[in-house]
């Protein structure tokens, strides 16, 4: 999970407006992470001058109170639904003056904007919270905390306590930006299920060199750590009537795989997308386990089976794929449809495969459909039919112009997930660590049951697979003493049965200690997890099914105040000028870029119908200009 940071931004020479105090507080409570941002900022001159406030926080993350107090005034933000807060903030602004506050800047991070005019020798105290449930990846939880201030800061402070009933088994730090002198202000306290991390370095030590009053605060503040883990079936938490299970088993064996790599190969993959990739593949392949079987699948406008079954991972096949990836060229049109069928059709017919595997298909592009089926609803329905729930579709975009909604739906109907991947340096680097999230399949078919007189409210309790490093989160109302939980995943070698047996007033106490408890945090965890599964079950249902889904979201995001795609937030400034808060969806990243970049809707459109006809070979000139244009907004990314 990512934590984060405030980024004020004053623009009058030698800082006019200063950042007298920055404070970042933070409670993280058995994975659920609670924030707030405190920036104190005074304008020192002798005459009004603009100040901005700033904060970037985790895409995953929900804001859930802003406000501003200026000269003793206070002026809030308040959240309600997306059209109706446009409703309001479209009459209140008159000038045609349109500043979203939250907007996508990097792969993980949002940023949360507003400026306001302060007079001469006034003060501003901003103030922004926000939520959000850390996700368990690879064996660790990571709290990112984004410093750059850009000026020195009197009183700055990044203050972190964990709270962890289970046990912390290991905790660190790292930072891109320490040195031994910063290193003296940072303190670090820890016991069995607490720890306390406090940064606060003075003046002298943030400063680059005794001369110049530059800061050395620019770069990532990293916590990373994990939990101890006993109980084989996971761990109950209760607290005011809210329940919440978290699972993740320890040194099980990993089921065999059977995977298909499907990878794009048309024009717009020329140069260092193709490059990266073949890069990426020729690791992934030496991570590939004895016991696993694989093939590759390689398209443009037309589909290229490596081979016609999948062969075990033995060191000969692995070199000879590895020959093949090193040839990998791009050119032509993008026949998405075609590759998809082709690789479950060579699943399908596949003989002599461990009896107890698992099945996947891994599709890399880096565009929409050009060859072939063009139409992406068809393409939709006709792989879902295909897979029929034999198998796991895993679909990762390359860069800004691919469809990731469409990937996106398609992944979740298959029992997979969709992720981007940015058009960084680390390309190579982001591919390799997605496989290595899928790559350890230890469960399957895991279905978490609960007395159902005691429970309401269950979140999602049934997974199709679990891997190795991850953690299964289920969250309910309970209404009983003793709480049981049992289930009956099928790992590897045998069926596995886990039960455990939580008491409701023994696990309550556990929670007394208000010094590390930030109020009913599991209720809040229970509604922030329903709120992101029904939003993610909304993207591959039916538009019926997907309204009633949207609308039980919405509900909950109003009754907990969280600003979610489906919620907005209307803060209003002195002198009744208003501005919108915002939280983009990745399906509207493009977007946001090119109109953050000044490009109206209309070259938005031509631009996109560009790199689509781009596709085809014959419009290689026209695929140069378009990424000659987009290669012109990385920076809007970093």
């Amino acid at each position: 999970s990512r934590l984060v940071q405030n980024n004020p931004l004053p623009s009058s020479s030698q800082h006019a407006v200063e950042i007298y105090s920055l404070h970042v507080d933070c409670k993280v409570t058995s994975r659920f992470a609670h924030t707030v941002i405190t920036s104190r900022i005074v304008n020192r001159a002798n005459e009004s001058r603009e100040a901005t406030f700033e904060v970037e926080l985790p895409k995953t993350a929900f804001i859930t109170n802003f406000s501003m107090s200026i000269d003793g005034e206070v002026y809030p933000g308040i959240i309600k639904e997306k059209a109706a807060a446009q409703n309001e903030y479209d009459s209140a602004v008159s000038q045609g003056q349109s500043a979203g506050l939250v907007k996508i800047t990097d792969r993980k991070l949002e940023q949360f904007h507003v400026s306001v005019s302060i007079a001469a020798a006034s003060k501003v105290t901003f103030q922004l919270s926000y939520e959000e449930l850390l996700k368990r990846q690879l064996g660790k939880y990571e709290l990112l905390i984004k410093v750059r201030p850009k000026q020195l800061v009197k009183h700055f402070q990044i203050d972190v306590h964990i709270f962890e009933p289970q046990g912390i088994h290991f905790l660190e730090t790292d930072s891109t930006f320490m040195t031994n002198e910063l290193t003296e202000a940072l303190t670090k306290v820890q016991n069995e299920t607490k720890a306390h991390i406090l940064f606060k370095p003075t003046l002298d030590q943030q400063k680059k060199n005794s001369e110049l009053d530059e800061t050395l605060l620019n770069g990532d503040f990293v916590v990373r750590y994990d939990v101890k883990r006993e109980a084989t079936a996971g761990d109950i938490q209760i607290v005011n009537g809210y329940f919440v299970h978290y699972f993740a088993p320890q040194e099980m064996p990993v089921f065999p795989k059977n995977v298909i790599f499907v990878i794009d190969r048309s024009g717009s993959m020329t140069g260092r997308k193709i490059e990266q990739t073949r890069d990426a593949l020729l690791k992934i392949l030496q991570d590939l386990r004895q016991e696993d079987h694989f093939s590759f699948i390689t398209f443009n406008n037309k589909v290229v089976e490596w081979k016609s079954s999948l062969l075990p991972a033995t060191e000969e096949n692995v070199a000879s794929a590895a020959a093949l990836v090193q040839t990998l060229t791009a050119r032509g049109g993008t026949d998405i449809s075609g590759a998809l069928l082709a690789a479950v059709g060579v699943l399908e017919k596949a003989e002599g495969l461990p009896e107890r595997s698992i099945s996947m298909i891994i599709l890399l592009t880096d565009g929409q459909p050009t060859s072939g089926e063009k139409n992406v609803e068809v393409i939709q329905e006709k792989v879902q039919e295909a897979i029929n729930g034999k198998y796991a579709l895993f679909c990762l975009g390359f860069g800004f112009d691919v469809s990731y909604k469409f990937l996106e739906k398609m992944a979740l109907s298959n029992g997979g997930i969709a992720r981007r991947i940015y058009e960084n340096a680390d390309a190579a680097l982001q591919l390799q660590g997605f496989y290595q999230e899928v790559a350890t399949p230890i469960l399957m078919q895991i279905e978490m049951q609960y007395p159902e007189n005691s429970v309401e409210g269950l979140t999602k309790n049934n997974f199709k697979l679990f891997f190795e490093g991850s953690e299964i989160i289920v969250a309910e109302v309970y209404g009983a003493v003793l709480l049981m939980v049992s289930f009956l995943p099928l790992q590897h070698t045998s069926n596995l049965t886990l039960k455990e047996e939580a008491n409701v007033k023994e696990k309550e106490q556990v929670f007394q200690n208000q010094k590390y408890i930030f109020g009913n945090f599991i209720e809040r965890l229970w509604a922030y997890l329903n709120i992101q599964q029904l939003l993610e079950e909304a993207i591959s249902a039916q538009e019926e099914d997907q309204k009633a889904l949207e609308a039980q979201a919405l509900d909950l995001s109003l009754r907990y105040s969280f600003v979610t795609p489906l919620t907005s937030m209307v803060v209003t400034k002195p002198q009744q000028q208003e501005e919108l808060a915002n939280k983009p969806t990745e399906a509207e990243s493009l977007k946001v870029v090119l109109q953050a970049s000044g490009v109206n809707d209309a070259f938005c459109f031509f631009l996109s119908r560009v790199k689509h006809l781009s596709k085809d070979s014959t419009q290689e000139c026209l695929l140069r200009m378009s990424q000659v244009f987009f290669s012109s907004l990385e920076t809007v990314f970093i």
